[in-house]
């Protein structure tokens, strides 16, 4: 082709390209847009919001537990900055669109030439749809229905309109709508098979099942997509199950199983676990069932859902009573690769409860712990599962310290060599473990990986090595980095001979590894404090004092324990138990009666006539007047108490806003020796901490609220103790004397000193007869505990520094009053910091 012909088409092409313009109605025109538009830019659009609906499934995590949407769109509520977008596929999409209709869109004369436009108008409308912008995606919709009501994707634009109304929780529209799409006649089978979907999705969120029922069932009916089938086919079992039309479900989960590699495999495998739910075993063959299950389990394909098949299994015969069974299945469920969070957090609910039922309460909350840790917080479930697993804290507390205190006191009864015969066992097994450990190619890290014996509590046996990360531990001095530097030497060079030029290769020792091996237990084994009995045999307490402080935390640990077991779980057997264990082992005094009293109730829960009455005669012989005594003389007078401990707190928190101190913590003491184990203890333990904010200042009130949230962690008190220490206390602390000079409020105070003959009344009274007669009716006067032998009476209502100093001058002078004592002026926001931290001196050296 010579140059004059390539020229010459080179400005043909160029004049019909230019010629294309989409102003002019032409033929050319008209198909150069629409082509260019169909197979070019809206191609590409299609392209991408395939693949990010592809994304969106494959992303997707249905929860089989409740019932499933009729479209796979997970809509959050993060809310995007502009132009940005969820799904980069769904922002190319959208471009895509907005380009077709910028540079192809023939608008001439009010309207519009280029068919394609109705489709670049329902693209735009889905990318947004997708992107969860649904206003603008039925902005889109909506400009395609008043545009082009002729157009062939009118039954689409109108459809998806209504999708985008749920989705804007416009149900009750959506479904009028979309029953008048449906009276339409020139419906394909697939708009009939969408419209159907997107009405029983209307009816779900409504929760009128039954009519979801027909339009789903419909849906399934007309839909040309397998994946869909078998989906619509699946939520149709649901929806019956829901309305309790077992056989209905099992007939539609068939459906899908029949369905078999037409539709996705785990629809199938759920459709066969939902009929496994249904199974009624009362009634039919248990040997269907579990034959039915195992072959699902044996299936190769099924691997990837063995999760929901083995916790189907762990349901078959826990409804059977095999709990040993169950609790195996479960715990495979548990180990399977899933990502069913939901299915996650039941398997560990249901062991829970099952160790739950068992009294096993430690294990039982860490089973809860882990249940919350897969469960979603808004769930109504996860309230409910947290305040029972807060319920348990305080009988896991007690019975670890039972089983520590325990353990120690039983190991301090044995004779030395006995102690050295029982470690002796225990470190002779560790070494055999970690042996095991080097055959297989490894040295262990052993302080760290291997604890203390079961029976003695860690906290009472501190590393033999010290401070792993310490930067001040030598490393010969550590076991933990020796072994771990022998183990990289072994890995790097080998097992070498002690000799000059030994990283040459000649040098390696040619011996069998046995050798090497036994060679470094000789090294790290043997030579290892951890491996020595002695080690954890010195470590047993033999201090009287101690063991004592050991009997008495046991002894109120199996009281508590005794308490809950009886009054909150209702567990008799093990609450005898502990209270009888208590009696055993000489207890406090304080705890005796209680623990009897407790006992007493307990028999009488279980029957147990002759050890109640045996009970009752030793209360009512050896404590005849005491309150249990009478509660056992006469039942009714536990309601009708006057002395109830509620009683007594009324009365002694009265006393304490008298500022009777002395008397609150005294009185406090001896209430908390009393009611041993009630309720009302933390609320006690409480009070006595703001009567020593009263009487002793700051690091006394922090130091009582530390004990009350240490001591209480699970009641009210010590929660609040605890928001106390983190919130108040700091800032309390921080608080420093300000001017004077620069305060609006001031007070006169005369410092007392406490003593029998009540001259702080006296001077009050005195003051106050001054303040009546001289009418300075906006002044008061109150008397203040300072400390437990110095109080403060102290005017109130002086508005400045002079005005205090005159009427001290006042009171010196006058000839009816001559108050000659001494007496301080200042402010009332220094007052306050002063009775805070009790810190008046300083006050005084500064001012």
């Amino acid at each position: 082709m010579n140059t004059i012909t390539r020229f010459t088409l080179f400005l043909l092409l160029s004049a019909t390209v230019l010629s294309c313009s989409r102003k002019k109605n032409s033929f050319i025109n008209r198909n150069f847009h629409a082509v260019t538009a169909e197979y070019n830019t809206l191609y590409n659009g299609r392209l991408a919001i395939e693949q990010g609906r592809e994304e969106i499934d494959q992303n997707y995590a249905d929860n089989y537990w409740d019932i499933l949407p009729v479209e796979r769109l997970d809509v959050d509520e993060k809310i995007l900055l502009p132009d940005s977008v969820r799904n980069k596929n769904f922002g190319r999409a959208e471009e895509k669109a907005v380009k077709a209709i910028q540079k192809h869109s023939m608008q001439i004369k009010g309207k519009e030439q280029n068919p394609q436009m109705d489709e670049a108008y329902l693209l735009l409308g889905k990318s947004r749809y997708f992107d969860q912008r649904f206003i603008p995606a039925l902005d889109a919709f909506n400009y395609i229905l008043y545009r082009y009501p002729a157009s062939d994707n009118i039954n689409h634009a109108r459809i998806w309109r209504e999708k985008t109304n749920i989705r804007l929780e416009n149900e009750k529209l959506a479904i009028k709508n979309l029953k008048k799409i449906l009276d339409s006649d020139r419906l394909e089978k697939q708009d009939i098979a969408d419209a159907n979907a997107s009405l029983a999705q209307a009816y779900i969120n409504l929760n009128h099942l039954d009519s979801a029922v027909t339009r789903i069932s419909r849906a399934a009916e007309f839909t040309k997509k397998d994946s869909e089938k078998g989906r619509y086919y699946f939520i149709l079992g649901q929806l019956h199950n829901n309305l309790g039309e077992t056989r209905e479900a099992n007939l539609a989960f068939d459906e899908v199983i029949e369905m078999n590699r037409k539709s996705p495999r785990i629809y199938l495998v759920n459709a066969y676990v939902q009929k496994a739910r249904n199974y009624d075993l009362s009634n039919g063959n248990e040997e269907y069932l579990l034959d039915l299950l195992t072959e699902l389990e044996k299936d190769r394909e099924n691997r990837p859902y063995l999760d929901k098949i083995y916790f189907q299994l762990g349901e078959y015969y826990n409804k059977l009573d095999s709990t040993a069974l169950a609790v195996e299945y479960y715990n495979k469920s548990l180990r399977s690769p899933s990502s069913d969070v939901y299915l996650k957090s039941i398997n560990y609910e249901i062991l829970a409860n099952i160790e739950f039922d068992q009294a096993n309460y430690e294990t039982a909350g860490k089973y809860y712990d882990s249940t919350l840790t897969y469960m979603s917080p808004e769930l109504l479930e996860f309230r409910s599962i947290k305040k029972k697993r807060e319920n348990l804290e305080d009988v896991i507390r007690y019975e670890r310290i039972a089983d520590e205190t325990d353990s120690i006191l039983s190991l301090s009864k044995l004779s030395e060599e006995d102690q050295i015969a029982y470690f002796k066992d225990y470190t002779d097994k560790m070494k055999t473990m970690a042996i095991k450990d080097m055959e297989k190619g490894e040295l262990p890290v052993y302080t760290s990986a291997i604890g203390p014996p079961a029976a003695f509590p860690p906290a009472a046996v501190p590393s033999a090595g010290g401070d792993a990360n310490s930067a001040n531990s030598f490393y010969f001095y550590n076991p933990i980095r020796l072994s771990r530097g022998a183990q990289e030497f072994l890995r790097v060079w080998g097992s070498r001979e002690l000799a000059d030029n030994w990283r040459w290769g000649s040098s390696a020792v040619k011996q069998s590894s046995i050798n090497a091996r036994e060679r470094i237990v000789d090294i790290n084994l043997d030579n290892n404090p951890v491996y020595d009995p002695m080690t954890y045999v010195s470590q047993i307490p033999n201090k009287k004092t101690v063991l004592d402080s050991l009997a008495t935390q046991r002894n109120l640990a199996y009281y508590q324990l005794g308490i809950i077991y009886n009054e909150n779980y209702r567990e008799y057997e093990l609450a005898a138990e502990r209270l009888e264990f208590l009696l055993e082992n000489e207890p406090e005094e304080r705890l005796i009666l209680p623990a009897k009293y407790n006992l007493y109730k307990i028999y009488g829960a279980q029957a147990r006539i002759a050890e109640q009455d045996r009970i009752k005669q030793d209360i009512l012989t050896n404590y005849p007047d005491s309150r249990y005594a009478q509660f056992i003389r006469n039942p009714e007078s536990i309601d009708k108490e006057i002395n109830s401990p509620e009683a007594l707190y009324g009365e002694l928190y009265k006393e304490f806003e008298n500022q009777r101190y002395q008397y609150v913590l005294e009185k406090a003491n001896e209430y908390i020796a009393q009611f041993t184990g009630d309720p009302i203890i933390p609320k006690l333990e409480l009070l006595k901490a703001q009567v020593n904010a009263r009487l002793y200042g700051l690091e006394a009130y922090s130091e009582a609220l530390n004990y009350v949230a240490l001591t209480y962690p699970q009641s009210q008190e010590g929660k609040r103790a605890q928001k106390l220490l983190n919130t108040s206390i700091p800032e309390l602390k921080n608080l420093n004397f300000i001017l004077d000079s620069l305060q609006q409020n001031y007070k006169l105070v005369y410092l007392m000193e406490k003593s029998t003959d009540n001259s702080d009344k006296k001077l009050s009274e005195l003051i106050k007869k001054a303040i009546k007669d001289l009418e300075y009716n906006s002044l008061s006067v109150s008397i203040d505990t300072y400390t437990p032998e110095e109080s403060f009476v102290v005017i109130h209502g002086l508005s400045s520094e002079s005005r205090a100093l005159g009427f001290r001058e006042l009171l010196q002078n006058n000839k009816d009053y001559k108050i000659d004592r001494e007496a301080f002026v200042i402010s009332a926001e220094n007052y306050r910091i002063v009775q805070i931290k009790k810190n008046l001196r300083t006050y005084r050296v500064q001012n």
